[in-house]
């Protein structure tokens, strides 16, 4: 099977461009369903290299193929070659597999786009730049994917280009931000790759697995100092994330694509892919665990107060994605994944499941107008449902046996206070994870319009749902002491912490029981019993929420900080700099040679009288300079 490795490739790579130059001959379901059954090859050939690998001994699981050598310049040499091993494999069945259903679920609901072709263009170039990141053997050809995604989010965010509202303003500046953000993040991790280059003289995976304890451990600290960078601009961390709530702008399938399966996975991946590096440097780790714990914190108390359902999933990915950079940074590598995977699953099917809603009430997803539409959209509710108990880490759901592992890391590696932000973190997921439900779909209708207007989707859609409803509900088995456990079978990619402690393992699953448990029955007393003491218990947080209403004023603070300064020394050097220093230079020097051919022409006016004085003078002249010299 390792021999078919390229179709993972050339499955996307071939629809792409057959709908590039064919598509809009093409009728629209024959264009939506090329584009989803590529990705679905490609997601049959990555199960075949998982089958593969489970086959071979654990210490010949990693498998290096090679097409042909892409850089050749004296010493330095960058293969175009991919590794299989299983932490690649699990990548590549999670953007294939959640990435075909997202596919599927768009032949419905982009059915009325104008430019639909376009849009599937776009999708399968994200899913080929991702599977490029994830299977690469060497950073180089990982960052020509990382680029690629973000080029992909670019097209895809900003896809209604031509569009505007109050919320977001022009659409296309919603895919610029993003841009724009990543490309700091990005440059990080280029100088990240220098230093690699010049420290180590290799940029294969496997070789800087092997030296990397013979990097000065000044260096490797600002190695991953560039590369957390580069991380919190892809994955939305503190302080890069403002990018990712504004990807909002573009359609659903494709904020489920960004958040559940692709780019926002990238920075966990690439630190679970380094970890060698970040293994090197503990205060490292500290640093990599706060800021995303303190991002996930951050993002939960934001989630908890949006009004639109969509913002409030965008938070909640900011928030699970702190857990994961979190997990990854203290070393538990294995948990980070794991929590990544199941994520992906349920993420996916609360952004598919709120692009059911935005469906079918005509695009109206304000929390405070919906109401009472389970009793219209019954698949969408139930799945959505799913989705927020595994998300909220329900027992027994996917969510809970991730959000475990990722608590149990931090006990393990004795990261307590960091467990104590993340337990509180969990109570406010287990919160706002409900509300959204209640209020989406319990209760009555608050705008009987909207409610009158509802319908369920059409099948095409709903069948999505329900398959990553299932799979949000039993994907968590993987790992837990019934089945193979997720981190064993990635043992040959990374380094596995240690083992917990019976004791540990007990504390953590009842803190971790008791805070969804508690987070579900807050909402339930708030937004369906309407009970008095919840009122009381908001009351006392009033003092905090117009901070939480303006987003902690970040964004105004950016604004004040960097947006308004650049503006300004854009608007002078537009208004003074470019026309009075730069034209006036110009200017200047064309003036000086204007000024001094009127002065010389004067000379040249055809007198014969003044010719012969001119001629006179230059003797003269030249007599005087030879007596001088002697």
């Amino acid at each position: 099977m390792f021999e078919y490795a390229w179709l993972l490739f050339a499955f996307p790579i071939a629809s792409a461009l057959l709908i590039l130059f064919f598509g809009k001959w093409m009728p629209r379901a024959v264009v939506g369903w090329i584009a989803s059954l590529a990705i679905l090859g490609a997601f049959g050939v990555a199960v075949g290299l998982t089958v593969q690998l489970f086959q071979r001994p654990i210490e010949d699981q990693q498998i290096t193929i090679q097409y042909w050598e892409w850089i050749r310049i004296g010493a330095l040499s960058i293969p175009a070659a991919i590794l299989v091993d299983p932490l690649s494999v699990t990548m590549a069945l999670v953007v294939t597999g959640i990435g075909g259903l997202i596919h599927i679920y768009s032949i419905g609901y982009m059915d009325h786009e104008e430019r639909y072709q376009r849009f599937f263009f776009y999708m399968n170039f994200f899913i080929l730049a991702m599977l490029i990141l994830v299977m690469s053997n060497n950073v180089v050809l990982t960052f020509v994917g990382w680029e690629g995604v973000g080029l992909a989010s670019y097209l895809l965010i900003g896809f209604w280009f031509d569009k505007h509202d109050e919320q977001y303003g022009w659409y296309a500046d919603c895919g610029k931000k993003a841009f724009l953000v990543n490309r700091i993040g990005d440059a990080a991790y280029l100088i990240a790759i220098f230093l690699i280059w010049t420290t180590l003289g290799t940029f294969l995976y496997e070789a800087i697995d092997a030296n990397a304890a013979t990097i000065p451990a000044p260096t490797a600290l600002v190695i991953v100092l560039l590369l957390l960078f580069a991380v919190s601009g892809k994955s939305a961390q503190i302080p890069l994330y403002v990018w990712l709530p504004d990807a909002m702008a573009g359609p659903t399938p494709v904020s489920a694509l960004i958040h559940a399966a692709t780019m926002v996975t990238a920075g966990v991946y690439l630190i679970v892919r380094t970890y060698a590096l970040w293994d090197l440097v503990g205060a490292a780790a500290t640093v990599v665990g706060w800021i995303g714990i303190l991002t996930a914190f951050f993002a939960a108390t934001l989630a908890i107060v949006q009004t639109d359902l969509k913002k409030i999933l965008a938070y909640s990915t900011i928030s699970q994605l702190g857990y994961m950079v979190a997990a990854a940074g203290v070393g538990a590598f294995g948990a980070a994944i794991f929590i990544l995977v199941a994520h992906a699953f349920f993420k996916a099917v609360l952004f598919l499941g709120a692009g059911s809603v935005m469906h079918a009430t005509d695009g109206v997803i304000d929390v405070r107008r919906l109401g009472g539409l389970r009793h219209k959209m019954p698949h969408t509710y139930l799945t959505f449902l799913i989705g927020a108990m595994a998300l909220g880490g329900i027992p027994l759901l996917s969510g809970f046996w991730a959000k475990d592992a990722v608590l149990t890391g931090f006990v393990v590696e004795d990261f307590w206070p960091i467990f104590a932000v993340a337990a509180v973190t969990a109570l406010l997921t287990g919160i706002y994870s409900f509300r959204a439900v209640f209020l989406t779909f319990n209760g009555k209708p608050r705008d009987q319009h909207v409610y009158d207007h509802a319908h369920e989707s059409k099948a095409i859609m709903v069948v999505p749902l329900w398959i990553l409803a299932f799979f949000s509900v039993f994907i968590g088995l993987i790992n837990t002491p019934f089945a193979l456990q997720l981190e064993q079978f990635l043992e040959p990619a990374i380094h596995p912490h240690s083992e917990a402690e019976l004791m540990d393992e007990l504390v953590v699953t009842a803190v971790s029981v008791v805070v969804s448990m508690l987070g579900l029955f807050y909402a339930w007393a708030r937004y369906i019993r309407h009970e008095h003491w919840t009122e009381s218990v908001a009351n006392a947080f009033n003092w905090i929420k117009p901070a939480l209403d303006n987003k902690w004023y970040v964004d105004r603070v950016y604004d004040a900080v960097i947006v308004r300064p650049l503006n300004a020394v854009a608007a002078w050097l537009a208004r003074v700099f470019d026309p009075k220093i730069i034209d006036g230079a110009v200017n200047a020097v064309g003036s000086v040679t204007l000024d001094a051919g009127a002065a010389v022409r004067k000379i040249q006016n055809g007198a014969v009288p003044t010719y012969a004085f001119a001629i006179l003078l230059g003797v003269v002249s030249l007599l005087a300079y030879f007596l001088w010299a002697m």
